[in-house]
């Protein structure tokens, strides 16, 4: 019977442990056998930082719809979003400064609703019976915002598909791979920017190499990708829980 060095023994114990390891956190270490963190996945963790970038804003915008959630920081404001998006409009909430309001565009026709208490702060919360009772006739109605009016390209913005994830999905700096991770079950690929100060994205290793998570750099919010390709149901609301104001809504 040989011998076997015990040198040769401590490393391949080590050697194991540190597969285990690898089992556990999916890290995918060479020269563990069946460890290859990228097997039975749409194979995009194999790529490069750049290339990996260039194939989940392409999925992003082939697809009909996102279900967008978190917080977004924005000239030192926060909103924080819930938003369905599709390429024929959107829907959903916003919230900011303690207010929040829902938001739905069919095509080109955006509406806001809010609750008295959003209304009166519009008016600027003058708290007399006349600015009470229009905020009180406002309240959970939808508001028509006329597309000449200033807050229509605002408020439509986070109703844009397009617009909204063009502006989001962006890396700053130097792009890198940092690894495997999961988010919400799925196994991802992160890619970072500038070592994770420019930015981090989570990147689907299963079926369409979507986005699903996103931290914006400068703590600039972060930000879940979810719902790619779901139907989003859009249609105008009944007339008579419409307020159509002309051309110009309260001042706000």
């Amino acid at each position: 019977m040989t011998a076997i060095p015990q040198g040769r023994i401590r490393r391949a114990a080590l050697r194991g442990a540190l597969c285990a390891l690898a089992a556990v956190t999916g890290a995918g270490l060479a020269g563990c056998s069946g460890q290859d963190p990228d097997a039975g996945t749409n194979g995009v963790g194999k790529l490069s930082a750049g290339q990996i970038q260039s194939r989940t804003r392409a999925a992003a915008e082939a697809a009909r719809s996102v279900r967008l959630a978190g917080n977004v920081v924005s000239n030192g404001r926060t909103y924080r979003l819930d938003m369905r998006l599709s390429s024929d409009g959107g829907t959903g909430s916003v919230t900011s400064q303690g207010a929040t309001f829902d938001l739905l565009r069919v095509g080109e026709q955006l509406y806001l609703k809010a609750d008295a208490a959003f209304w009166s702060r519009a008016d600027g919360g003058k708290g007399d019976g006349k600015d009470s009772a229009a905020a009180e006739k406002l309240d959970g109605k939808y508001v028509k915002v006329p597309q000449g009016d200033p807050s229509y390209q605002r408020f439509s913005g986070f109703t844009d598909k397009k617009v909204l994830l063009g502006g989001l999905l962006t890396l700053h700096g130097t792009l890198a791979k940092d690894g495997h991770h999961e988010q919400a079950g799925v196994r991802t690929i992160r890619i970072t920017g500038a070592g994770g100060t420019g930015g981090t994205l989570d990147v689907s290793l299963k079926g369409t190499p979507y986005p699903l998570r996103l931290v914006r750099a400068g703590d600039a919010g972060t930000l879940t990708f979810s719902e790619w390709d779901k139907s989003v149901p859009l249609a105008e609301p009944d007339k008579s829980r419409t307020v159509d104001y002309g051309k110009q809504l309260p001042a706000s």
